[in-house]
């Protein structure tokens, strides 16, 4: 019986993956921009379209259906005093657990930028403190960081802003995450990210403005739209001394900057 259980739930597996492309191709792909018009200059990032969606489910899908396998596989060899398969299954599922698994869907541009942090909601919180321990648990070592646990983290600050849009958690779980984004040089992403934070509270104490400033200077190397950014960054009562002042270092050095030393974007 075990066995038909096991056989049924791989066959499942690989039915959704070999249906996966007939299935999306019943979507027309309608492709979302980000139009923000609270700031000018961002980046523009592509966000998911329909097609995208649906193969990001089917993913999603032969995941937990290869995982629902190995665990049938670990219930039988264990029934069966099998140890040295039992033991090859538990591995596998270990690697399976320690494996980066993205969510490829950008939740803060699906978010747009009209949320508003105003609920308290215990969920949410429970999730948000989660994801401060495991990336505090991630960085934990000097001169090593976890990058696995970093990105379960992450997957942790992206569920607050998918699940809990009203969370008073959202704008700090958005801040959080786009320093992630930035460690792992998805600048673009990591700029829309510390936009929403001043757009979902435009009163934040986060230097949120400042920092997208600086990716978008220091590692984008898109000078103009750095240079808006740094100013309205200035505009935030908020903003620490030493980011205030390196913005007007910053804005008076890219003011001066002559205009065909821009790069292409």
């Amino acid at each position: 019986m075990a066995k038909m259980i096991l056989t049924a739930t791989l066959i499942g597996a690989m039915s959704i993956l070999a249906g996966c492309n007939n299935e999306v191709d019943k979507s027309s792909a309608k492709l979302m921009l980000l139009q923000d018009k609270a700031m000018q200059g961002a980046p523009v990032v592509q966000i998911a379209t329909d097609k995208e969606t649906d193969i990001v489910e089917q993913v999603a899908k032969s995941r937990q259906a290869y995982r629902e396998g190995l665990q049938a596989l670990i219930g039988y060899y264990t029934g069966q005093g099998d140890n040295m398969k039992l033991t090859w299954a538990k591995k596998e599922l270990s690697s399976l657990d320690a494996m980066p698994q993205y969510a490829y869907i950008v939740d803060a541009g699906l978010a747009g930028p009209s949320l508003k942090p105003t609920a308290s909601i215990p969920e949410a919180d429970y999730i948000y403190n989660d994801a401060v321990e495991t990336e505090s648990k991630a960085r934990a070592m000097p001169v090593f960081v976890d990058e696995n646990m970093l990105r379960k983290a992450l997957d942790k600050y992206n569920q607050v802003i998918r699940r809990y849009p009203t969370s008073d958690k959202i704008d700090d779980a958005a801040f959080k995450a786009a320093g992630i984004y930035e460690y792992f040089k998805d600048y673009a992403v990591a700029v829309l990210y510390y936009q929403r934070v001043y757009q979902w509270d435009a009163e934040t104490a986060y230097p949120a403005l400042f920092k997208a400033a600086y990716v978008l200077d220091r590692q984008m190397h898109r000078y103009a739209e750095a240079l808006e950014f740094y100013q309205q960054a200035l505009k935030n009562p908020n903003l620490g001394f030493s980011y205030k002042t390196f913005a007007e270092t910053r804005i008076a050095e890219l003011t001066a900057r002559p205009a065909s030393t821009e790069q292409n974007k």
